[in-house]
């Protein structure tokens, strides 16, 4: 896909406000667990979904500013404020004030932004309004979030959570108990649980598994073709058909992968060869794993819970054999990464955080991956359907893997990326050959 095009059009807002829950709720202080606190996840997810209108005549910023005063007393801890206690642990204080609150209007119609309605977002500084003092960690609002109305009737929700609080999985649990409380329920249909205890590191803690994530290495250098090589962020889209030919094209032990795993390795070997690294450089791809499933049960992990239950294995290589092999040389790669992590391996990692003072996982040389298909974020019904699009709204720390449906109706998944120019045009050459020929392969 081309980069969006940006279209003009003006926002009016009101001033923000706080809201906060709508009945008065525990003051407490709450310890994260020792995987929510470390640096890598000390950022903000920026979330954006559009609806369409349905002939409702209600006003969607009241429908989801009552309800999301609702969901906070379930929540109650997002209404808290963010405090570092000693050895950087972070601790929420539950005030009660609340969240950031934008009320707006655009004069602009929801097809007119067809071109746009997936990440990277051209205007996503119209749609989620910087409020000054409100993009910290600490002492800060945990979410500010901007209802926009549009003249056609539809509307954009647009948010700003931080992510210590919650992962993907946990941010579209939230919404989702906003959307049903916003139809009419009287309580969400999962209720939160707290429990981050169960994350927490083990007393003595003992680095028991290898953790590349969190092992520096020289990384290889992105080149530059000029000083005036600008960023650029582009999002990829794969139809069934893209993947399942991909699929096909690795050897039968490895067609059972899944459809993340497949593209992970595709992207990253085509990656890989657009920056065109030294045959000895090592190159790495990062990507979470959500510590939800039944493989990991001995983590006792409830329904409900909304903390980050995520880790981030490393799969490595040299730059010559990732090139020059093929794609199943990086799937196994991958495979065998993800199916390291075990119940040992996430308590490990919970130690390691502790005896390292909380490190940020590497990024330099690497490539960042999530898997956003399964957050529920798209599936978020405030009463008007289901969005249009729901997920992040850019990609430039990680390449994050999103259900989407095109204008012509074919569903897939669509993976924003952030390069340089040159690099970037690299890359584009670089997946449409492969799909080409491996398509002319299959074919014969």
């Amino acid at each position: 896909m081309e980069e969006p095009r940006a279209i003009s059009f003006t926002v009016q807002r009101r001033r923000p406000v706080l809201v906060a829950p709508s009945v008065p709720t525990p003051y407490q202080f709450k310890h994260l667990s020792d995987i929510d606190d470390q640096d890598g996840l000390r950022t903000q997810i920026p979330i954006i979904q559009y609806y369409r209108s349905s002939g409702d005549d209600r006003d969607p910023v009241k429908v989801v500013r009552d309800a999301l005063a609702r969901a906070l007393v379930f929540y109650y801890p997002l209404a808290g404020r963010l405090r570092e206690a000693a050895g950087r642990k972070l601790v929420v204080e539950c005030t009660g004030e609340g969240i950031l609150f934008v009320e707006a209007d655009a004069d602009v119609r929801l097809e007119q932004l067809d071109d746009a309605l997936h990440p990277p977002i051209p205007y996503l500084d119209e749609l989620l309004h910087d409020v000054p003092g409100s993009g910290g960690i600490l002492h800060c609002p945990l979410m500010l979030m901007q209802v926009t109305r549009l003249q056609c009737g539809g509307f954009i929700v647009a948010l700003r959570m931080n992510h210590t609080m919650a992962d993907g999985a946990g941010l579209g649990q939230f919404l989702n108990a906003v959307a049903e409380l916003a139809c009419g329920a009287s309580a969400p249909s999962v209720l939160p649980v707290w429990e981050r205890h169960l994350l927490k590191s083990r007393s003595p803690p003992r680095i028991t598994c290898v953790h590349l994530e969190y092992e520096h290495v020289k990384p290889p250098q992105i080149p530059r073709s000029s000083p005036n090589d600008d960023m650029v962020h582009r999002s990829f889209f794969f139809v069934k058909a893209d993947i399942a030919l991909l699929r096909r094209s690795v050897p039968a032990h490895l067609r059972d992968g899944s459809p993340f795993e497949i593209l992970t390795s595709f992207l990253w070997r085509c990656r890989t060869r657009a920056i065109n690294p030294a045959a000895g450089d090592v190159v790495r791809v990062c990507f979470s794993v959500n510590a939800r499933g039944r493989q990991f049960a001995g983590l006792g992990l409830p329904p409900g819970y909304y903390g980050n239950a995520i880790v981030f294995p490393v799969a490595a290589a040299s730059g010559g054999d990732l090139c020059s092999r093929p794609l199943c040389y990086a799937l196994e790669l991958v495979r065998a990464a993800k199916a390291a992590v075990t119940t040992e391996y996430i308590l490990s990692v919970a130690d390691l955080l502790v005896l390292r003072g909380r490190p940020h996982y590497q990024v330099a040389g690497t490539y960042l991956v999530s898997d956003g298909t399964r957050s529920g974020v798209d599936e978020v019904d405030y009463g008007w359907g289901k969005p249009v699009y729901g997920g992040p709204a850019w990609g430039r720390v990680a390449s994050i893997h999103l259900p989407f449906t095109n204008s012509k109706g074919q569903e897939g998944i669509i993976v924003p990326h952030f390069l340089p120019r040159s690099t970037m045009d690299r890359f584009s050459m670089e997946v449409d050959r492969v799909i080409k020929e491996t398509s002319a392969r299959s074919s014969l």
